[in-house]
């Protein structure tokens, strides 16, 4: 590891920023490192930014990936190299491209999605992913202590979300359930680190790269057409819960998001002719699915 590596390395860890940051910011500054044959910390900020609009347009790389190099090297520079003055101007060379919505997935469309997961730990994560509202990496990580069933609580803990934040999300009666015979099944308690989701070979937590292939198998298998990944449950977690009628507040609360305006997208998607059954849940996601058994 060179010593600039680990600086690097250094300064984000006692800044508190995410492990999937670190390395994010880490892996886009060794790219560009290895395009030029250069160490970044000699790079100008001109050819920085000529490395961007390479990634734009010659490797037509989304808005996303040219940030993460905007970020890494004005990290770089401001935290590292003490040289704010040059990291202030590593913006990215494009405008934000317009977001586009999501395909959101129906109720019945869920349950014959994970009908059709034929791993029984896949599925179960992916439960968990719907009904807490759970980025996949959030959900790969929970651990058994994180699920707290005491009757006055009734919550997930999720550790170091996105930003390196804690929050808390939903434990609903149907989750908890589903999670408890999750545990006897597998026998998660003697894993060690207490993992809820493992790989039984290695007992370290699932890849999210796997589980997305679980993810878009069980997509393919169930027949369902609409594009999209893990990261849709997320989705279809918030919408649900508005059409159920709680408010944008604790919906934002429970997604773990800084503002209140990026909970506000989902307005857009609310279905107009969807009646929450009377008496039932808003909160319990999974227990307003049709039942549909495993295969």
């Amino acid at each position: 590891m060179t010593p600039l590596r680990q600086q690097m390395l250094d300064a984000m860890a006692v800044r508190g920023l995410a492990v999937r940051t670190q390395e994010t910011y880490v892996d886009s500054l060794g790219r560009m490192a290895r395009y030029f044959g250069r160490s970044p910390a000699v790079l100008s900020a001109k050819e920085i930014e000529a490395y961007m609009l390479h990634l734009v347009k010659d490797r037509k790389l989304s808005f996303s990936s040219v940030n993460h190099v905007a970020a890494a090297s004005r990290f770089l520079f401001t935290h590292v190299l003490n040289q704010p003055e040059t990291g202030e101007r590593m913006l990215p060379p494009v405008a934000r491209t317009r977001q586009k919505q999501p395909e959101l997935l129906s109720r019945e469309q869920i349950a014959r999605l994970f009908a059709h997961c034929h791993s029984p730990m896949a599925r179960m994560l992916l439960q968990t992913l719907y009904a807490c509202g759970l980025r996949l990496s959030e959900g790969c990580q929970l651990r058994v202590p994180d699920i707290d069933s005491a009757c006055d609580r009734m919550c997930v803990r999720v550790v170091a979300g996105k930003g390196g934040a804690d929050r808390y999300t939903l434990l609903s009666p149907t989750l908890l359930a589903l999670l408890r015979e999750h545990c006897r099944r597998f026998g998660c308690h003697r894993v060690p680190g207490g993992w809820l989701f493992f790989n039984a070979n290695t007992q370290q937590p699932l890849s999210t790269s796997g589980v997305q292939r679980h993810y878009q198998a069980a997509r393919r298998d169930a027949r369902i057409d609409k594009a999209g990944s893990t990261h849709t449950l997320r989705h279809c977690f918030a919408t649900h819960l508005l059409e159920g009628g709680v408010d944008l507040h604790t919906i934002c609360r429970l997604l773990g998001h800084s503002h209140i305006e990026t909970t506000s997208r989902y307005l857009h998607l609310i279905s107009p002719q969807f009646k929450p059954p009377r008496g039932a849940d808003p909160l319990d996601l999974l227990a307003g699915l049709p039942t549909l058994k495993p295969h």
